[in-house]
């Protein structure tokens, strides 16, 4: 029985002992099987995801001749993954020539606003190309305005988005810290300032004389601006939407002697606004877009069309402008040569930044203000100002600006010398700013203005208006819109009863009692009467032609 028992147990022991036997050949015929040992190891393998650059590399190596199973052997691929390189070239070779996604971004996805990424970057290119210094702050700050004018009101401009719009272009940003900032604001552009006085004004202005030295700017007005709605308008930048219908741009230019000041170039928002219509004559060049700014194909238009007057007069001018966006492209000039201002700096450096705008907005203010009491004095109800109207009244404006202080803020940037004018330019009449206040004081009581608005407010309201920005990115973003035409039916236009058409009789007679209505009149300037000779020449001389080119039948009575 025990030798039964034991018999049993070395038979058990001997099964157990080829089971394991059995199972440990298994697995080592497993671990032998390369193929076997793949498989299992697949699942485990992490994924690699190769850059942009990377798959150009992989590119080029094929383009140049090399075998393809070489090639992935060398980057260490297989042979479906170069295939798929191969496949999607055309995609990531775009990416990267259009600089659209940085060189080590692996994937290709596009942001959620792909078209304010898009709008962002081209301003970005074109910052960095200028060697200007961008924050992520004001990166941020940047696409928050740029989705404003593609009509995004649900866009964040947060710090994540930020941290992917830097991953998807390749970006790097440098922290500045604030004394830093007040540094390059404050200290370098003194320096900038004075390097500039030393050293390029100079040899700008040495082949020029003041009458063929240049500024030119631009301002924005809200035309419509009402004294009592001063408060509500001061320090509106007017980005767009409803405050865009009530606001003009304007371009002025004038030389450094104060001889010469430039027809105006004043840019609405509506191309053919209703008040403008049967109008042939302007004293000044109209063009509209959809933001009533300045924009870069318009300044460049106006460019050339000086540049024609001074080939046509045979003379070449030097031309200071700033290096806002509209002015970064220019064309070729043959009679203009265009000095920058150094950024930051036009405060201080800019004519018509130190005076020469100012003094036209109180004159055109000053003509509000005149209506506004005509209209009060005669109980009539107060209208809004219409955009012919404002033209007339801006035109006036400038042209009535004295060259004594054209030459003044010249002097004041340091660009031509003090002992230029011959004229006292320091001697001001407070006559007008006598009459201007008191102006001011009795249609500031009648319109119920607030006491702690004053003259100067209701005068610097719109200095703040953005005059031009990224204008020319945002056409390309925006599908199928055409701003030359853009508001061509003004909606911020007011309706007027239409006038009735003037005949050239008539306005020879208006004048006529012009001159009986002065002759009444005592101490009638001597140019006011010359002004009124000089209207009276033109209309004859117009009536005069018609007469002549007329048919004689046409003064034949038929019987």
């Amino acid at each position: 029985m025990l030798s039964s028992m034991t018999v049993w147990r070395a038979f058990f022991a001997t099964l157990v002992a080829k089971q394991a036997a059995r199972r440990n050949q298994t697995a080592l015929l497993v671990v032998a099987s390369p193929h076997s040992l793949e498989m299992a190891n697949k699942g485990n393998k992490k994924r690699r995801q190769f850059s942009l650059e990377e798959k150009m590399k992989v590119v080029e190596a094929v383009d140049s001749g090399k075998r393809k199973g070489d090639v992935a052997k060398e980057f260490g691929i297989t042979p479906s993954t170069l295939s798929t390189f191969l496949k999607d070239r055309t995609k990531f070779e775009k990416k990267v020539r259009e600089a659209s996604v940085g060189p080590q971004r692996k994937r290709m996805r596009s942001a959620l606003y792909d078209d304010i990424d898009k709008a962002v970057f081209a301003w970005f290119q074109e910052i960095h190309a200028k060697n200007i210094l961008v924050t992520g702050s004001v990166i941020r700050k940047k696409a928050l305005n740029l989705a404003n004018m593609l009509g995004y009101d649900n866009f964040q401009a947060s710090v994540g988005w930020l941290n992917r719009f830097r991953d998807r272009h390749g970006i790097a940003l440098k922290a500045v810290c604030r004394e830093d900032t007040d540094r390059l604001m404050n200290g370098l552009g003194i320096d900038k300032v004075n390097e500039w006085h030393a050293g390029e004004i100079i040899k700008l202005i040495a082949d020029y004389s003041p009458d063929d030295i240049f500024n030119a700017d631009e301002t924005g007005v809200f035309f419509q601006l009402l004294p009592q709605h001063t408060l509500a308008a001061k320090g509106d930048h007017c980005r767009g939407g409803k405050k865009a219908k009530q606001r003009l741009t304007a371009l002025f230019c004038c030389n450094a002697s104060g001889t010469e000041k430039m027809r105006p170039l004043i840019v609405g928002r509506s191309a053919s606004p209703r008040c403008l219509k049967n109008i042939h004559s302007l004293p000044c060049d109209y063009r509209a877009n959809q933001w009533a700014w300045m924009t870069r194909d318009l300044f460049n238009e106006w460019l050339m069309q000086v540049d024609a007057r001074m080939k046509r007069a045979e003379r070449r001018i030097l031309l200071l402008i700033d290096n806002c966006s509209a002015h970064n492209m220019l064309p070729r000039l043959e009679r203009i040569q265009v000095g920058y201002l150094p950024s930051n700096c036009t405060a201080v450096l800019q004519p018509l930044n130190l005076g020469i705008i100012h003094t036209m907005k109180v004159l055109y203010r000053s003509h509000l203000l005149k209506q506004i009491l005509l209209k009060l004095s005669s109980r009539e109800d107060q209208e809004k100002v219409d955009i012919k109207q404002a033209i007339d009244m801006i035109a006036a404006a400038w042209w009535s600006v004295k060259p004594s202080t054209v030459v003044k803020c010249w002097q004041k940037a340091g660009i031509i010398p003090m002992e230029f004018a011959e004229c006292d330019i320091e001697s001001a009449a407070s006559e007008p700013d006598t009459a201007i206040e008191k102006l001011w004081h009795t249609v500031a009581i009648a319109t119920c203005v607030p006491n702690e608005v004053n003259f100067q407010d209701f005068v610097t309201a719109d200095d703040d208006l953005i005059i031009s920005q990224d204008t020319d990115i945002i056409q390309g973003m925006v599908a199928g819109e055409n701003t030359s035409e853009a508001g061509s039916e003004d909606e911020g236009e007011v309706s007027l009863p239409q006038q009735p058409k003037v005949t050239i009789t008539e306005a020879i007679s208006s004048v006529q009692k012009l001159r009986q209505f002065l002759s009444t009149c005592v101490d009638v300037p001597d140019a006011i009467f010359g002004q009124l000779n000089g209207i009276d020449e033109y209309l004859m001389k117009r009536v005069t032609q018609i007469l002549v080119d007329s048919k004689i039948t046409d003064f034949l009575q038929t019987k």
